[in-house]
């Protein structure tokens, strides 16, 4: 480019006697994606409490997954729609003898391995079912991996099959903290096996047990003190124990894990269902032992549903959930109260300068709410 164009570039450059040259660039594309509008579309507006409805009783994943969301939502504005749903699903699913099976294990059991080759043996002989996999929650980030539907490749593209990864967020016992009611709205759907699977936190597994019908236990053999498994609090809430990775040069571990488990078992009072827990060896390689574990949970149901303790134990988490509701109801009330929201920051700032004691903290601020 000749002198008599910088001053295109430099317009207080009026030196025509230099010997600097400046070349003109490569033009560059615009840095705006000129199809970004057809990528990122607005949100769109909430559906119709019907419009949801249709497609979930229709056995729409796709209306069902945002169903879900809405549940698991915080914000006020969906709560009430999601109320509604949740209402209208459980009329439905209390209609359904569905079989809502709890799943949990010490970490390394292969619970996800196990899910998705016990899952794919029960959609071979008819069934729909549900998987509800929990993810722990970071409680620095907040955040969850939310990697279930990677581990369960073949399970997810299973037309008879529905995956849903949620986060616990913080909620104790292992499961969401709305699990409950994505249960009732997956057999809303026509799913008529829901499987839970737990963050696999140990012995504090009873908010999973309250949603359950069926509690399955996974273990691992040789991975230390087979003893260490054999705690009361999860050993008690048990009805199946599967040794997983029972294959190879692991086979007589597991099954000499097999018999410790059995006989430990035998060693607590009898179940007010009736029914003998007992232990199992599986392989989600060889799927040895999975007709076996089918058919032990089918004699459970039978025996149940026949016995009457299927319909008592639901009634019993009936009454569970409505505490528990009464409680999160109670405390979104609290939080979302315009004094308290004004009030709180000032009070956290006391605590945390050390003028204030968190209880005389907690105690002045629900006595603010209640005369407000």
């Amino acid at each position: 480019m000749d002198s008599s164009h910088q001053g295109d570039f430099f317009p207080d450059y009026d030196n025509k006697d230099t010997k600097l040259v400046i070349n003109e660039g490569v033009e560059q594309p615009p840095i705006v994606n000129p199809y970004i509008k057809k990528v990122y579309k607005k949100k769109p507006a909430l559906k119709s409490v019907d419009e949801y409805m249709e497609g979930i009783t229709n056995g729409d994943t796709t209306i069902l997954s945002q169903a879900i969301t809405l549940v698991e939502s915080y914000l006020p504005e969906h709560r009430a729609v999601a109320q509604q749903i949740i209402q209208r699903c459980q009329t439905i699913s209390n209609g359904k003898e569905t079989m809502r099976i709890g799943i949990t294990g010490v970490p390394g059991a292969g619970k996800s391995t196990f899910i998705e080759a016990f899952g794919s043996f029960l959609t071979s002989k008819g069934h729909k079912l549900a998987v509800l996999a929990i993810d722990p929650s970071s409680e620095k980030s907040k955040g969850s991996i939310l990697g279930d539907k990677t581990r369960m490749e073949t399970l997810c593209n299973d037309p008879n099959a529905f995956i849903r990864p949620s986060p616990s967020a913080g909620s104790l016992g292992g499961v969401a903290r709305k699990t409950r009611e994505t249960v009732l709205l997956c057999e809303a759907a026509g799913f008529d096996v829901v499987f839970i699977e737990t963050v696999g936190v140990g012995q504090s597994e009873t908010a999973v047990h309250s949603m359950s019908d069926f509690f399955l236990l996974l273990m691992l053999s040789g991975a230390g003190d087979d003893l260490q498994g054999i705690k009361r609090g999860i050993m008690e809430m048990s009805d199946l124990i599967a040794i997983t990775k029972a294959d190879g040069s692991n086979i007589d571990k597991s099954n000499m894990a097999k018999a410790l488990y059995a006989n430990a078992l035998h060693l607590f009072p009898p179940t007010e269902s009736g029914w003998v827990p007992t232990a199992l060896t599986s392989s989600a390689v060889t799927k040895e032992g999975l007709p076996e574990i089918l058919k032990k949970i089918e004699d459970y149901f039978e025996l149940v549903k026949g016995n009457g303790y299927y319909r008592k134990k639901r009634r019993e988490q009936a009454r569970y959930w409505m505490y528990e509701s009464i409680n999160e109801s109670l405390k979104n009330m609290f939080y979302e109260n315009p004094v308290i929201d004004r009030l709180l920051p000032d009070y956290e700032q006391a605590v945390l300068s050390g003028n204030l004691e968190s209880f005389s903290a907690a105690a002045e601020l629900i006595e603010k709410y209640g005369g407000k």
